[in-house]
């Protein structure tokens, strides 16, 4: 149907006329999400139903993948999907099958793993986990879209998304991406206590490295109301130690106080940067997101998937911030941040 065939229906005179009209227009964007009866996806997924990542305007077909002991857990989830009756959902398909999962797929929100407990080491989790991000990989590059894109929250997310990389044969290398927002957003959360701002004053926050401990939020190129960090928060003792190490550390401190690995914050991270990724980003800013590095910037080892100062652009691709001053200190932190990554590379390529 054109758009004059729906003016003769529709008296334009509203935007909620002009939103029927563009819901009618648009085709639905499939966006599978795996490990979708978790807390995680619990949290997701009514709100990538309700147009909060692609669009009030963004029809979408869900795709959920659960393991087969989780499928009767994964139809309470549709139901209640199903009971909100959200205008933008066009289809609902719950499988345990990969092969359905991604096919047509535009977005692959990979969230899906056995989630970190007290006392686990990352090195158990990539044993774990990483068999999963094969067999996830091969299935998007035999099944999704053209074009689809993999955003891997699932941990470690790093290295789980350079396993699906590689595994995802004749994939652009580009279109993989791992979540550090989450880690953008406790940054920029401990510095505007710290300042005793509001949380939107702090830009141009970068996370840069390994989505871990030894991940580095960078403070020296953050501002806070315009205005450096450092100019703002005379601590620089407290900037270099405690700030960073709580930051590194917070995912463990919620584990500690919850019993639970974060959920509810996770998923809002994830959201927001598929959202991110698909919305020109603010003049002036940037937001942090681990994509494939080819050895080219900041020093940054090549074939590794690393968290870098990232912006959208208009036309809707993506291109890392360049020209950020890299003192001495940030520079040993980027450094052993990326030599985790290089190591857990080689563990699980077998290099």
């Amino acid at each position: 149907m054109t758009l004059a065939h729906l003016c003769a229906h529709f008296r334009i005179d509203s935007a909620g006329i002009w939103l029927k009209i563009s819901r009618v227009m648009k085709k639905p964007v499939t966006v599978t999400v795996t490990g979708a009866a978790g807390n995680i996806s619990y949290s997701l997924l009514f709100r990538i139903a309700a147009g909060e990542m692609l669009g009030a305007d963004q029809p979408v077909i869900l795709k959920l993948l659960e393991i087969t002991p989780c499928l009767e857990k994964l139809q309470g989830v549709v139901m209640e999907l199903e009971d909100c009756a959200f205008p933008l959902v066009k289809e609902i398909v719950a499988t345990d099958d990969p092969a359905v999962a991604f096919k047509d797929a535009d977005w692959c929100m990979l969230v899906g793993s056995v989630p970190r407990k007290a006392g686990m080491e990352r090195k158990d989790l990539l044993s774990i986990n990483g068999k999963v991000f094969v067999g996830q990989g091969k299935a998007i590059a035999e099944n999704a879209a053209p074009g689809c894109r993999v955003f891997v929250v699932g941990n470690p997310c790093n290295t789980n998304c350079l396993i699906a990389l590689h595994n995802a044969t004749g994939m652009p290398k580009e279109n993989f991406f791992a979540m550090t927002q989450l880690d953008e957003y406790r940054a920029k959360s401990q510095l505007a206590a710290k300042a005793g701002v509001h949380v939107t004053e702090v830009t141009n926050m970068t996370i840069w490295g390994n989505h871990s401990a030894t991940q580095y939020p960078d403070f020296t190129n953050a501002k806070i109301g315009g205005k450096p960090v450092t100019e703002v928060i005379s601590d620089i003792e407290w900037l270099k130690t405690d700030f960073i190490k709580t930051v590194q550390q917070r995912g463990a401190a919620i584990i500690q106080a919850r019993g639970l690995s974060s959920a509810a914050s996770a998923a809002n991270a994830a959201l927001m940067t598929v959202k991110n990724l698909t919305t020109p980003t603010a003049e002036g800013d940037w937001f942090s997101v681990a994509s494939f590095t080819d050895g080219t910037k900041y020093g940054l080892p090549a074939g590794i998937i690393c968290s870098q100062p990232t912006r959208t652009n208009a036309d809707g691709t993506y291109s890392i911030v360049e020209g950020l001053p890299i003192d001495e200190f940030s520079r040993a932190k980027i450094d052993a941040s990326c030599k985790e990554l290089l190591e857990e590379r080689a563990e699980v390529l077998g290099e």
